[in-house]
């Protein structure tokens, strides 16, 4: 049965309709960056969306996670489509239901309509976990790992930078022309993909019910997508731990910081995202495994730093960049890795790894606010630590089971 789930027939079976020019590559990840951005819109604009509908601070904020819930949702059951419908069509609907959510969010008269609004855009915007899986089929082998990380690093500047402009957008023009804005975004985006994506062709030929089934064979099937979620879920745990933690850092006697400082910090961050092709390249030449070992190296290093050196701000800065190269190269590589293991089904296979990913990063979270709360920062960079430490441990175990298996580079 998990044959016919998971190996597609020769007459399925496609091939890369071209390969990926550079302006074709840079669409992408402009496309990866502004669709992840509206996930973090809202978060500066929470206290101004409390006052327009008379409601606490702590309620409002139920909007942040109604958004965060829609994209998880998003990952989980629109994402696998990817391998049995095709990509570009899916593609092309998701961001035209992510316009209309985001303008029924700017006009949403009730703070219900905007949650319910929030989940929907939440689960639209998982378009760039389709976009990294199409990217990876239609790119040689050779250069996978770099046109993937030259990907991620779009991804990742819209993270950081979304926050930025939202909080400066909402102070001038009001929380509803950022979110009107960022639906105009999404009809733009729209009909540029629509000129320049290719299609591509899907694999899989059953019911959405077995496609779903499927995640669970695939997990069960390739002990090389366990380890990477597991180690992936870790190394996001441990950025967790450091980022839910840095804004009661930087505000503690320490520092004495506000928020407008910390905001400076995401910015730091930002070299993370630079470093993302470099990490793809290094995954090419010497191997995802090697990549990893390194990345998890970088991270380990920079808990060392942030625990002894953290109190003054030079230490503190080179910190980041150490932990955010650190983590982008374990999560390009991860993401090189379970590409390359069945080319039929790798939007599942991001599905199961990406799911893993954002479990541990909710746990870092929870775990990093109770280290702080108990045992203040020497106890965030020990916890921070013990998930490196700990997506070490995985990665050698299933390494030392399973690296015979992994793609030779070429």
């Amino acid at each position: 049965m998990s044959e016919l789930l998971l190996k597609p027939t020769p007459a399925t079976l496609t091939t890369p309709p071209r390969r990926l020019d550079n302006a074709l590559v840079w669409l992408m990840a402009l496309t990866c960056g502004l669709v992840v951005a509206n996930i973090y819109y809202n978060q500066p604009l929470l206290a101004a969306i409390g006052r327009t509908f008379g409601i606490s601070d702590s309620r409002a904020s139920l909007v942040a996670t109604a958004t965060q819930i829609g994209y998880t949702l998003g990952i989980l059951l629109a994402v696998p489509l990817g391998d049995m419908l095709e990509r570009k069509r899916l593609i092309l609907w998701m961001l035209v239901g992510a316009a209309v959510c985001l303008g029924g969010a700017a006009l949403a008269p009730t703070f219900a309509l905007l949650a319910v609004a929030s989940v929907l855009i939440g689960i639209c915007s998982s378009v760039p976990q389709l976009l990294l899986p199409m990217a990876a089929h239609l790119a040689p082998e050779a250069d996978r790992g770099r046109i993937v990380g030259r990907i991620m690093s779009g991804l990742l500047i819209g993270i950081l930078l979304s926050r930025t402009v939202s909080g400066y957008a909402g102070a001038h023009l009001g929380w509803r022309l950022v979110f009107a804005g960022a639906a105009g975004l999404m009809l733009a985006l729209t009909g540029l993909l629509a000129w320049r994506l290719p299609q591509d062709r899907p694999n899989f030929a059953g019911t959405y019910g077995s496609l779903m089934r499927s995640l669970g064979t695939l997990a069960r099937e390739l002990p090389q997508l366990r380890r990477s979620a597991l180690v992936g879920g870790s190394i996001f745990a441990a950025f967790s731990v450091f980022w839910t933690t840095l804004v009661f850092y930087l505000g503690s006697p320490a520092y004495g910081y506000g928020s407008d400082v910390a905001g400076f910090f995401g910015l730091v961050g930002a070299a993370g995202a630079l470093a993302a092709p470099l990490a793809g390249g290094l995954a090419d030449r010497r191997g995802s495994s090697y990549a990893i070992t390194a990345g998890l190296a970088l991270s380990l290093a920079a808990y060392l730093l942030l625990g002894v050196g953290g109190g003054y701000l030079a230490g503190l800065v080179v910190g980041i960049l150490l932990l955010d190269v650190g983590v982008q190269s374990v999560h390009i590589s991860n993401q090189t890795l379970i590409f390359s293991l069945r080319p039929e089904a790798r939007s599942r296979l991001n599905t199961v790894y990406m799911t893993g990913y954002f479990t541990g990063g909710s746990l870092g979270s929870v775990i990093g606010g109770v280290a702080w709360m108990h045992f203040g920062w020497p106890g965030v960079c020990a916890v921070g630590s013990a998930f490196v430490l700990l997506a070490l441990a995985l990665h050698r175990f299933y390494g030392r089971q399973q690296i015979a298996a992994e793609p030779t580079p070429a």
